[in-house]
């Protein structure tokens, strides 16, 4: 923790004068007095600050993945292709859900071991916990903007890691390290806008709770100076013009810790847990208590369905809600408030139990012929054509492969 935050500090002196391109990572030596990194500007940049990022970047990587730096392929820029004035409210966003999960095998458990045994975590099947299977960096790189933040202390509770369940994702990639890695792929791509939830995982280590030393850990890191130039300062949502080159923070948390001095002027969107609702299929909000903005919301994480359900029924259960929901966003009956949506879906408990890999793709047997909720949305987005549908969060974006690029071509600029 103190090595990160010693990081931090130093690169924020050097840039301190505002905020710089990402320093080329390929640094040359530093016996190497005649070659220097520069910044957009052109303006020299410390080697050792390009070292700094590049350990923070490394920290991250469990997670974030091997950070590129010069990937321009259309689904990297595709925000650059719509006006500035375009509301928010009104684009077609894909986002991930428990999107640190990508990396979560037996492999990773066995790596984790010493550190989770300091709790008494014992290894589980990570099929229950596993949502996704790429890195951020190709998330970002294929078009994804919004993603699901799970954190809580790591072991030691001395910083915040990301977990799902039980599931330690990483001990290095701490929520610092994993910011970094935002900002500096917005740097790169400055057309882009990202939205970041962030929600406490209360299931992690033993006796875990949303206390005063999370919340304190939570907002040093998205107050600190770094952030304040990163992170849009507004509670509301508004043009794209207004949020290229930022993060948008769609805060599943509460600071009622925290004196009010503090969280009073906590930017983000607020959707605290209280009003958020559990399994919601269609629920309503306020998020910004100036404007009174509203979001509609539908999480129906597990399908309500009788005990001892076929997959094909749970995945039926929450197809039907998707598509509800869909419908209900994609008519005139609110065309300026926010709509955000999960399309991803478990039932472990269920015997025979449906994974996130099986709600969302299927089971791969003639016992799910239609697939997974994925491969059944496809056709569904084909004839939504022009429509807004919101932010929607997927598990496993990348299959089929024609998800992902019929979800962005819903509503063309």
């Amino acid at each position: 923790m103190l090595a990160v935050a010693a990081v931090i500090f130093y690169l924020f002196a050097v840039f301190g004068e505002g905020r710089a391109a990402p320093p080329h990572l390929d640094t040359p030596s530093h016996h190497d007095t005649d070659t220097m990194a520069h910044d957009a500007g052109g303006k020299p940049t410390s080697n050792l600050a390009n070292y700094a990022l590049q350990k923070v970047l490394d920290d991250a990587s469990p997670i974030f993945g091997h950070f590129e730096e010069s990937s321009k392929s259309d689904t990297s820029i595709w925000m650059k292709a719509y006006p500035d004035d375009t509301k928010l409210v009104h684009m077609n966003i894909p986002g991930t859900h428990d999107a640190a999960t990508w990396n979560y095998s037996k492999a990773t458990q066995q790596r984790l071991e010493p550190i989770a045994a300091l709790n008494g975590i014992s290894e589980v099947d990570p099929n229950n916990y596993r949502c996704q299977d790429n890195p951020f960096i190709t998330m970002l790189n294929d078009g994804i903007r919004a993603f699901d933040l799970r954190y809580a202390h790591d072991v030691t509770n001395t910083t915040l890691v990301f977990w799902h369940g039980i599931g330690l994702q990483s001990q290095t990639a701490t929520l610092d390290s994993l910011l970094f890695g935002f900002y500096a792929w917005l740097d790169a791509h400055p057309s882009e806008a990202l939205f970041l939830s962030f929600q406490f995982e209360g299931n992690s280590i033993p006796n875990s709770a949303n206390d005063l030393s999370v919340q304190s850990l939570l907002y040093a890191s998205l107050t600190s100076p770094a952030a304040k130039q990163y992170i849009s300062q507004t509670n509301t949502l508004a043009t794209l013009g207004s949020a290229r080159g930022k993060v948008t923070l769609l805060r599943r948390f509460d600071l009622n810790l925290l004196p009010s001095s503090q969280s009073a002027n906590f930017p983000g969107l607020h959707f605290s847990p209280a009003d958020w609702g559990d399994n919601p299929r269609n629920n309503s909000l306020v998020y910004d208590a100036e404007t009174q903005a509203v979001a509609h919301i539908q999480d129906y994480y597990s399908p309500e369905v009788a005990s001892g359900a076929s997959a094909e029924e749970i995945i039926g259960s929450k197809f039907d809600a998707c598509t509800d929901f869909f419908d209900y966003a994609a008519s005139d009956a609110a065309p300026d408030e926010l709509f955000w949506s999960f399309a991803s879906s478990t039932k472990i408990g269920n015997e025979p139990p449906s994974t996130p890999r099986i709600q969302a793709l299927g089971n791969g047997t003639e016992l799910t012929p239609e697939g997974g909720v994925n491969d059944r949305l496809v056709e569904y987005l084909k004839g939504k054509q022009g429509k807004r549908l919101g932010i929607v969060m997927f598990d496993f974006y990348e299959q089929p492969g024609e998800l992902l690029e019929t979800f962005l071509g819903l509503s063309p600029p």
